[in-house]
């Protein structure tokens, strides 16, 4: 399941598990298409290509990302390649008219897996996540179907996404839980106060979803960037006046901070800062085109020290006057969408 690194790529072993990944994952979001204006398939698999080939082992995906189609383009790529890859889908989510809900009841589990490694066209699910926690099932019912699929041999690790440590703990009291999916990146930092703590000290490897802030902090965006069609940004407070200004200023000046500091670019720094912050962190780098991974070399063979990150503190505090978080993406329970 390992593709051989490249010269820089840093790899961990999720623990509990013989799993080896490399610190940035390719994330696949966009790639499905829906809330990111649409996705050219042909180009999506070069660049899963190009992820391979960048020493990057590690794709993530979901069924509601294209509700199937993102699952559906990495496992065409990944046909023949299947030996060079780690895949970490996820479980939990329905859709009723295009608008996802909460539904991680056991037989949505136990319908969803078998979809899952149909377009995956693979045997195995080497991660399999839990997408959102789902007030209207208990933890323990949720838990106890994932858990009969680890022991089945259908996964192989067993993570959750947008857990709580409280959720967290209540789950593996019933299955393993080798891995969390939070939110985590320079602009939304909540999980320092609970979720990174839990899982350093439980030692479950933590998998950053939007290292890189929906783009914000690519360094590619200015005050003038628009957004299109169902583009998710044009829902996310932080794209919006005067937030909007704010944002791009900090980026402005990380982006300097990184070129005098370390001969990088803002968006090297935004994902070696996530690195930096735990040993069994992963950064999931969104990308539909293979140009989008060209920078990702330089994100290796240097750290962040303590005086770097106070800097970096301190410039986010001179110009975030109004942070917000990322709590925009969470879907309805099942019951507001009858």
């Amino acid at each position: 399941m390992n593709v051989a690194p490249s010269l820089n790529m840093e790899f961990i072993e999720i623990p509990g598990t013989s799993i080896r990944v490399s610190r940035i994952a390719l994330g696949t979001w966009a790639i499905g298409g829906w809330m990111w204006g649409g996705s050219d398939e042909s180009e999506a698999v070069k660049t899963i290509h190009a992820a391979l080939d960048r020493g990057i082992n590690f794709i993530d995906t979901a069924p509601v990302y294209g509700f199937g189609r993102s699952e559906e383009i990495v496992g065409r790529a990944l046909d023949g390649r299947r030996h060079r890859a780690v895949i970490a889908t996820k479980v939990g989510l329905d859709w009723k008219d295009g608008k996802p809900f909460r539904n991680a009841s056991r037989s949505r589990i136990m319908e969803e897996v078998e979809q899952s490694l149909r377009r995956l066209r693979t045997d195995v699910i080497d991660i399999y996540q839990i997408h959102w926690p789902d007030p209207l099932t208990p933890i323990s019912e949720t838990a106890e179907a994932v858990g009969a699929l680890y022991r089945d041999g259908k996964i192989r690790a067993v993570g959750v996404s947008n857990f709580s440590p409280a959720q967290m703990d209540e789950f593996r009291a019933i299955a393993p839980l080798h891995a969390a999916q939070p939110p985590y990146n320079m602009f939304e930092r909540a999980i320092e106060q609970d979720v990174l703590p839990f899982c350093r000290d439980n030692r479950i490897a933590l998998l950053a979803y939007g290292s890189l802030c929906r783009g914000l902090l690519s360094g590619r965006m200015s005050s003038s960037s628009r957004f299109a069609g169902d583009d998710l940004r044009k829902s996310d407070p932080k794209f919006r006046s005067p937030r909007f200004e704010q944002y791009i200023g900090a980026v402005t000046r990380l982006d300097r901070f990184a070129q005098e500091w370390f001969g990088r670019r803002v968006i090297q720094l935004a994902v070696r800062w996530v690195l930096d912050r735990g040993p069994l962190n992963v950064a999931l780098w969104g990308a539909r085109r293979a140009e989008q991974l060209s920078p990702i070399s330089n994100v290796f063979g240097w750290r962040i020290d303590d005086a770097a990150m106070a800097d970096i503190d301190r410039i986010l505090a001179e110009t975030i006057r109004d942070p917000v978080g990322p709590e925009f993406m969470a879907p309805a329970e099942r019951e507001a969408v009858r």
